[in-house]
């Protein structure tokens, strides 16, 4: 099926070629000015200038050096969208230049971003996506997002975002656990699974795989009182599941036992992506042996009232009953 693509095309009325850029040393100094200017349109064009010239990384390097990253966090905040949008594009592109990458961290601007997750126009939300997974590659940058507490807020952002934010949400996420994942259970992820109040979800890229500290404790978290928590982990699990080094680590961790009672249970939340993982697991010479103890459980889920269940368990049924020639 056909997504709409986020666009960042400009109004019409912002025309960069009338923006006089000064030559040499002078360039950036100037519009470092400019974008002190009352006028609009004037800190419009300076930014569409200084988006051209931050693809050097020798005028990134200046522009750190001359103090632009506080006026570009600054502008995070001004109240004309394509400011917005032109802030968040040239620290996008500053991000792929190593010394772009240090001077956003030396600087703060990964909290400051932390702003824009509610943007509401679309290209400046993706904008700032785009940098908190390029900066998630990097052991610092993944530190930063730890620490500015982005984890909570980026996975509820799952639950409202477009398909393309969500592919950058989840890459993000992936490389903040893999690169810290002590830290990552201890001020992150996890930490938003144990907290009762909140309706959130963790969710991991099915390409990449949890890190073997945290599959034991999303197992034990599907055995907690609060119905949320256990369906918040059960979903992690079964992102973590679709590569076969989650389903072994899964199997290591004893998942299937709570995974069973999960689908017994008719009320239960985490059914459907209980049923998944369980699926996934009976692809294993080990896990189908011991799900086919258990047929009886998913042959119960065939009248339940919701269709993905049933369909859910149909092909778990076929899955684990499965056997080779």
């Amino acid at each position: 099926m056909a997504h709409a693509r986020i666009s960042a095309n400009l109004p019409p009325d912002i025309d960069p070629t009338k923006a006089p850029i000064a030559f040499g040393r002078r360039a950036l100094p100037k519009l470092q000015e400019e974008l002190h200017s009352p006028e609009l349109l004037t800190q419009q064009r300076a930014l569409m200038a200084l988006c051209d010239l931050v693809h050097d990384p020798e005028n990134v390097y200046q522009a750190i050096e001359i103090g632009f990253l506080d006026n570009l966090k600054t502008l995070l905040l001004h109240h004309d969208s394509t400011v917005r949008q032109k802030t968040t594009e040239i620290l996008c592109i500053m991000a792929m230049h190593n010394v772009g990458r240090q001077g956003l961290i030396q600087n703060g601007v990964i909290s400051a971003l932390t702003e824009l997750l509610d943007d509401p126009v679309d290209i400046c939300r993706k904008n700032t996506h785009q940098i908190f997974e390029m900066m998630a590659k990097l052991h610092e940058g993944a530190v930063d997002i730890l620490h500015a507490g982005l984890i909570p807020l980026l996975v509820f952002k799952l639950e409202t975002e477009s398909d393309e934010i969500q592919e950058l949400i989840l890459d993000t996420l992936s490389n903040s656990l893999r690169v810290e994942a002590s830290e990552a259970l201890a001020t992150g992820a996890v930490t938003i699974l144990k907290e009762k109040k909140r309706n959130l979800s963790i969710t991991l890229k099915g390409k990449s795989v949890l890190c073997e500290e945290v599959t034991p404790v999303l197992v034990s978290l599907l055995e907690d009182t609060d119905p949320q928590v256990q369906a918040s982990a059960a979903g992690a699990l079964m992102f973590a599941t679709v590569k076969p080094q989650g389903r072994f680590s899964a199997l290591a961790a004893e998942a299937i036992p709570p995974l069973l009672r999960l689908v017994a249970e008719e009320t239960s939340k985490a059914r459907l992506s209980a049923i998944k993982t369980l699926t996934m697991l009976a692809e294993l010479p080990e896990g189908r042996k011991t799900l086919l103890d258990h047929i009886d459980t998913f042959q119960q889920c065939l009248n339940d009232p919701c269709e993905a269940v049933k369909r859910a368990a149909k092909i778990a049924i076929s899955v684990i009953k499965w056997k080779p020639f």
